[in-house]
């Protein structure tokens, strides 16, 4: 087997730069949407957000528009859009109901449920290590939610949802990848779900006001650059450098929460959201010792 040149410390230290700046991001997603609350149905909110969001891949979509889809594609774009239009819905909800911090401890579970579904789904092979992994990851999001020890609302619930809806989506992207480009991956996503929410959007549509659309533009803003600066981290340093920044993530939302929402810091959330985030870079290290994969991250 062919080995890959170990990066300069120059790029490595790039690579985690792009990805603390991705977190930061993020985070900057989750604050704007919980500082948006429930003024806004959770369906009308991501609409909006999805909407705006177009603005940013024209370029790619006139691309499309010219060249038309890959062979095949279609059927998986929908698919893709199906289930990204569902978890996105479930992720507001959450969002304006429960902390920031646990909102991202549970969302760390995506690139578990992912593993699994390619095991389930695609027949890739789950070997003893990773399902162990696995299995540790599934003890970080009991320590995160510990129930029977207090309650668990609807929030929680929809979070859980949103992160298996969101691994349904991230398993589409990994039979698009073969036959269409980031770009092309990204444009139709936007596209598709735009598409997926407006019924619901309308369904339960309320006024909406100028700031709020100003407030849900930066919402778009961010979540772009987060997925930009998450390319460039990808670039510039192997996944298993990369990966365990994202806890660095769980941090920032949680100084967010307690400064400037009142939340308090839950040391449960923190120790259940190390966990998980240390079992999933073993799985991104066992992968990039096994093959290049990317395993994806939370997408907002």
């Amino acid at each position: 087997m062919m080995q890959t040149a170990a990066p300069s410390r120059s790029r490595t230290l790039e690579g985690v730069g792009w990805m603390l700046a991705s977190g930061l991001s993020f985070v900057g997603v989750t604050g704007v949407v919980r500082h948006l609350g429930t003024d806004l149905p959770a369906a009308q909110s991501a609409f909006l957000r999805f909407a705006l969001g177009l603005i940013f891949v024209l370029p790619a979509l006139r691309s499309l528009l010219r060249d038309g889809l890959p062979m095949g594609a279609l059927r998986l774009f929908a698919w893709r859009g199906a289930f990204h239009t569902v978890a996105v819905i479930f992720w507001f909800y959450a969002m304006a109901r429960i902390p920031v911090a646990e909102v991202t401890a549970i969302g760390y579970l995506n690139p578990v449920l992912v593993t699994l579904g390619a095991a389930l789904f695609f027949g890739e092979r789950l070997a003893w290590r990773r399902m162990l992994a696995i299995a540790v990851a599934l003890i970080g999001t009991a320590i995160v939610l510990r129930p029977g020890l207090r309650d668990l609302g609807a929030g929680h619930l929809s979070q859980l949802a949103a992160a298996t809806f969101f691994a349904g989506s991230y398993l589409m992207v990994k039979r698009l990848s073969g036959i269409a480009g980031a770009g092309t991956i990204v444009a139709m996503m936007s596209l598709c779900v735009t598409l997926g929410l407006l019924p619901f959007a309308l369904w339960v549509w309320e006024p909406v006001t100028l700031a709020q659309i100003g407030w849900l533009a930066l919402v778009a803003a961010c979540a772009t650059s987060g997925h930009y600066c998450m390319t460039r981290a990808f670039r510039a340093a192997p996944l298993a450098v990369t990966q365990p920044v994202t806890f660095l993530q769980l941090i920032w939302a949680t100084l967010l929460g307690a400064l400037v929402f009142g939340e308090g810091v839950d040391v449960f959330v923190l120790l259940g959201g190390a966990v998980i985030i240390g079992a999933i870079s073993y799985i991104t290290w066992r992968e990039s010792r096994l093959k290049p994969q990317v395993v994806p991250a939370a997408i907002d």
